[in-house]
C-alpha cells in the first residue's frame, strides 16, 4: 500500500459518498466486510457498534443516508500504512472524523469510524 494508491482511494471514495449512490460506495468493499461506528448504535440502536457483511452494511448506511439527506464529506488529509489507508475528512456538520480502513486485495475488508468534536 503506498500513499499514491491511499490518495486515489481516497478520492474514489468521496465522491461516491457525495453523490449518495449507495451501491458505488459499496464497491469499494468485500463481502465479508467488518466495520464499526459509534454511528451504528445512533442509527441502528440496541447495536454493538458494528456490522459484519456487506448487506448489513448497506443496511446501516442506508439508513444514514435517509437521515441525512444533506450527507458531505470533504477530505482533509489522506495516510497510508501497509495495508490501512486512514481517510481524515470533515462532514456536512464540520465534525472532523478519521475513516480506517484495512485492505485485502485492494477491497475494504475491515473498517471503523472515529469522531471528533462537532464543530
Amino acid at each position: 500500500m503506498d500513499l499514491a494508491f491511499a490518495e486515489r482511494f481516497a478520492g474514489e471514495w468521496v465522491a461516491a459518498w457525495n453523490s449518495h449512490d449507495l451501491e458505488r460506495v459499496l464497491a469499494h468493499y468485500t463481502d465479508d466486510v467488518v466495520f464499526a461506528s459509534p454511528r451504528i448504535v445512533q442509527l441502528m440502536g440496541g447495536s454493538s457498534g458494528e456490522v459484519r457483511g456487506k448487506d448489513a452494511l448497506r443496511a446501516y448506511w442506508a439508513e444514514g443516508l435517509r437521515q441525512l439527506p444533506d450527507l458531505h464529506f470533504t477530505v482533509e488529509d489522506v495516510r497510508a500504512s501497509v495495508d490501512t489507508v486512514v481517510i481524515n475528512y470533515r462532514n456536512e456538520r464540520g465534525q472532523a472524523v478519521a475513516e480506517v480502513l484495512t485492505f485485502r486485495e485492494e477491497l475494504v475488508c475491515r473498517g471503523f469510524g472515529a469522531y471528533g468534536p462537532e464543530a
